[in-house]
């Protein structure tokens, strides 16, 4: 993509970055530069905050809400937020169902769901992976038998994000057996309140509580809450994952964190390390550096085609495993750093308070070990880093 950056693009990144200065609230970006971890409030009033400028949905169409953005445009916004340290957005929703909903869905669909995504009204929750169907996608067995005008859903999901917080999960069931597995596949969408809808939380290495497991028994969904087609699930699964990979590179957000890489190393606690222990940490810095920037360069390249309206293609997954092996490699560096600081465990980091009594541990040592153990996951979610060489493997004809 020959990404050129006009006056107007300039004025544009002007006026973003003057918002995240001055409009946006200054408190949530204090909390993450505090060591703290944002709550869902904080995420909710960060989401808030941007619907009311109109930028919450950079790549909605317009008629939908979207701000009618270029795709440099898009870029630029991206880069702002993530510099001035603001948290991403919930992808669920915005990102991952919405596409969805306004490609494949019911107009009495879009005017049900649409509004309440983006004026955050509504949180949502992904429903993909089982225990037997991870990575194997196509193997899950939470079945949806037809009643009339309902769905008799049973089942479960695991590995759920943000399941407990959410109002409302879309999920891939079976309706019916296929020889070919990826057929009879269906999409629908339950409100999370429904009789019969449990959710188990499921506690990280990291401490956190990000993940569930949700079983559904005898969950009765209408017809009307299925996007599309019955049996035609799979075919927009594969539109919404395509999205979904090309969420996760965060180009500007590793920019920051080697920038804050090195100035943390040129006062980290080395002690009695080696020249060659600190000449070795600063090529690993440097190689990753470089990492980032071609990651940089291929988000360019995997972004090409939405400027003529397409959808991203099969080399999002080239885009998946460059960015979440990078994100590894920064947060070993971060771990590395940390070094005995990051021992003591903080069960929660959410209050300003946080490292009372541990005044010498340096703020970022715990998050840097919270950060390391959460981000061993990032290259099996979202299709493990395997499956997407799988993917590239094919698209070559190998």
């Amino acid at each position: 993509m020959d990404l050129i950056i006009s006056e107007a693009d300039e004025r544009f990144r002007a006026e973003a970055r003057a918002y995240f200065r001055h409009e946006y609230p200054q408190a949530i970006l204090a909390k993450p530069a505090n060591g703290q971890v944002l709550t869902k409030a904080d995420r909710v009033a960060s989401e808030q905050a941007l619907a009311a400028k109109g930028w919450l949905a950079p790549g909605w169409p317009q008629e939908y809400g979207g701000p009618g953005w270029s795709v440099t445009q898009r870029f630029i916004f991206d880069e702002e937020l993530e510099r001035a340290g603001a948290p991403s957005v919930s992808p669920m929703g915005l990102l991952y169902v919405a596409p969805v909903i306004y490609t494949f869905g019911t107009q009495a669909q879009k005017d049900r769901w649409l509004p309440d995504i983006l004026n955050c009204r509504t949180l949502w929750a992904q429903g993909y992976s089982e225990p037997e169907a991870g990575s194997d996608l196509a193997s899950l067995r939470m079945s949806a038998e037809r009643d009339g005008d309902d769905y008799i859903l049973n089942g479960e999901k695991i590995w759920t994000s943000d399941a407990h917080d959410a109002d409302w999960i879309f999920c891939l069931v079976r309706t019916q057996t296929s020889p070919r597995k990826q057929d009879g596949i269906t999409f629908i969408c339950i409100d999370m309140r429904t009789p019969g809808v449990a959710v188990i939380p499921i506690i990280t290495i990291d401490g956190g509580h990000h993940l569930n497991r949700v079983t559904f028994t005898g969950v009765r969904v209408p017809v009307e809450n299925r996007i599309g087609e019955e049996g035609q699930g799979w075919a927009y699964a594969r539109h919404l994952l395509n999205h979904e990979r090309t969420s996760y590179a965060h180009v500007a957000a590793k920019q920051c964190q080697v920038a804050e890489l090195k100035r943390l190393s040129t006062a980290a606690p080395w002690g009695d390390a080696s020249a060659d222990s600190r000449d070795g940490f600063r090529r690993r810095l440097a190689e990753v550096e470089l990492r980032v920037e071609a990651l940089e360069i291929t988000v360019l390249r995997v972004l090409a085609p939405l400027a003529s309206g397409a959808a991203p293609g099969n080399e999002s997954s080239i885009l998946k495993i460059m960015a979440t092996e990078t994100a590894q490699a920064i947060t070993e560096l971060n771990l590395e750093l940390a070094g005995v600081y990051g021992a003591p465990y903080f069960e929660d980091r959410s209050g300003a308070d946080w490292k009372t009594g541990f005044d010498a541990i340096p703020t970022f040592a715990p998050s840097a070990v919270a950060g390391y153990f959460l981000a061993r996951a990032q290259t099996i979610y979202g299709g493990a880093t395997e499956i997407q060489k799988n993917i590239i493997a094919r698209q070559l004809g190998l």
